[in-house]
């Protein structure tokens, strides 16, 4: 493990926001991916019971899903998407703004098209704002108003020393794109406790989480790719990072995807615990004592303040991972009609709501953001 320069310290995570009201102001054509075919699915059991909509997002006629990735909600209830877009589309948003009812509100974002990946929202002093990561030819992190407006964007932190040179550029040419352990791929970012700076797992690149200050300087680096060893604070496609503050002390958790693990550790990056049992995590967030993890093969996983699994929401995995056998690819994710009602394909992020509700974007060919609305 490499742990460099300064020490962190507490803990703060919340939401963002803007005004449902502007939705008003216009009335664009509205589609949705296809009509729902009626009745009530409800998901999960007991106290953790929800009520699927999985054509919730009402995006405008004028626009199309480009393969959703991850989903954010503000502190005024405000849902924010992100896809990854096409590089060749380059007025087209990737970031796309819905109310809780699933109106469009606003979109922005087209200087991220073609890498569009992580999005989190942040209360801080002087306001709310987002946070951005992007991959393929995008590759950097940056830091937006909720209006769309860019306060800064940085490449690859080559002062690391763990970056080829050229890293620090984007975007790259469409044929210039190259992947590797000293390339800058980041996927999703998690808010030091008090506001200290916040965290980014380089989740295609590196395979190492980053530290930045509250400016968006690279401060350390913790964690090392596995090399097939999986060992603790080694990482195999260290796609997703939260904050979990359930317990006396707030801890840093990775969704350490390829190895189908979670791992914990303090704020100064060193390892606390790993826990397996997952197929493919690929993020976290945190409602009271519930952890959520949205896993990638077909399935939300709600696990309870001591770890233990409460539900496998929508979950489907068994019929996804006969398809990747059966054809050798993800062919159920190209084929909209294969998609079942309260069955979830890719999970690739999801976030609770200030009342407990559950958004889910997928990583489907069409996009797909579904909501999961609490019955108690």
């Amino acid at each position: 493990m490499k742990i460099s320069n300064n020490a962190f310290s507490r803990r703060q995570f919340v939401k963002t926001s803007a005004a449902a009201s502007l939705a008003a102001l216009a009335t664009p054509a509205i589609h949705t991916a296809r009509a729902a075919e009626g009745g009530e699915t409800i998901v999960g059991s007991g106290e953790h019971q929800y009520r699927v909509d999985h054509y919730w997002a009402q995006l405008p006629d004028e626009f199309t899903w480009q393969t959703t990735h991850n989903v954010a909600v503000d502190s005024q209830g405000l849902v924010y998407v992100i896809h990854e877009g096409h590089l060749g589309k380059k007025d087209h948003p990737s970031i796309f703004v819905f109310d809780a009812e699933g109106m469009y509100v606003r979109s922005f974002g087209s200087q991220f098209q073609g890498g569009g990946h992580g999005i989190e929202t942040r209360k801080e002093a002087d306001g709310e704002f987002l946070y951005i990561c992007n991959y393929q030819q995008q590759r950097s992190i940056a830091k937006l108003t909720l209006e769309g407006e860019q306060i800064w964007r940085n490449g690859a932190p080559l002062e690391s020393g763990f970056y080829a040179k050229g890293e620090d550029q984007f975007p790259r040419d469409a044929k210039d794109n190259p992947w590797g352990r000293n390339r800058f791929m980041p996927t999703n970012i998690a808010f030091h406790p008090g506001g200290d700076g916040f965290y980014v797992a380089d989740g295609y690149g590196t395979f190492r989480i980053h530290y930045y200050n509250a400016a968006g300087n690279w401060v350390s680096t913790f964690g090392s790719p596995s090399n097939g060893k999986k060992g603790d604070s080694t990482f195999n496609l260290p796609h997703g990072i939260w904050i979990d503050d359930r317990g006396d002390e707030p801890t840093i958790v990775v969704a350490d995807r390829a190895n189908a693990r979670l791992q914990w550790f303090n704020m100064l990056g060193e390892h606390l615990r790993t826990q397996g049992d997952f197929l493919l995590p690929a993020n976290m967030d945190v409602h009271g004592e519930v952890l959520l993890v949205p896993d990638l093969v077909g399935r939300v996983t709600l696990l309870d303040k001591n770890n233990e699994v409460i539900a496998h929401l929508g979950e489907d995995s068994e019929r996804i991972l006969k398809d990747k056998k059966d054809t050798g690819g993800h062919n159920i994710r190209l084929d909209e009609k294969k998609w079942l009602d309260g069955k979830f394909v890719h999970p690739h992020d999801a976030c609770f709501d200030a009342d407990g509700n559950i958004y889910v974007a997928e990583w489907v060919k069409t996009g797909r953001v579904t909501k999961l609305t609490k019955m108690s």
